[in-house]
């Protein structure tokens, strides 16, 4: 007899209407916005100069000294496994994109996006709170 184990992943999706006090979270959204696209640009360049595909731990650690950095400073406000989130799905695209290739399948590489139409960012561990009545609480 097999055992298996199951493994549940809640997942909750809320839409943001414009509030005042939903201004904090749109900043957030548009920062991850501003981060995929400078990701998006940085595998672009990288393979352009060498013909290959940007290891995804050498851009978290860009991304990390990006943001000690004063110019980069506004990406603190994005907690670090929504960008380790942003980095694993452009690292997930880009592999398709390239087994795609493999197997002569048509298929465009990850291309940039609006800042305006990026519209989600993923928080895993921290950065949230659940309370009484199935209200989360996001970043206090």
């Amino acid at each position: 007899m097999i055992k298996r184990q199951v493994i549940v992943v809640k997942t909750y999706c809320f839409k943001l209407y414009k509030a005042k006090r939903n201004r904090k979270l749109h900043k957030v959204i548009n920062i991850a916005g501003i981060i995929y696209n400078h990701c998006i640009a940085l595998h672009k360049r990288y393979y352009r100069l060498f013909k290959k595909s940007l290891n995804i731990y050498k851009l978290q650690k860009h991304l990390t000294k990006l943001k000690k950095i004063g110019k980069f400073s506004y990406f603190k406000e994005v907690g670090s496994q929504a960008i380790q989130d942003i980095t694993q799905r452009i690292d997930r695209a880009c592999k398709l994109f390239f087994r795609n290739l493999k197997h002569k399948i048509r298929t465009a590489p990850p291309s940039f996006k609006k800042i305006r139409k990026y519209k989600s960012f993923t928080l895993k561990q921290a950065g949230w709170k659940l309370l009484k009545d199935n209200v989360i609480e996001i970043n206090k």
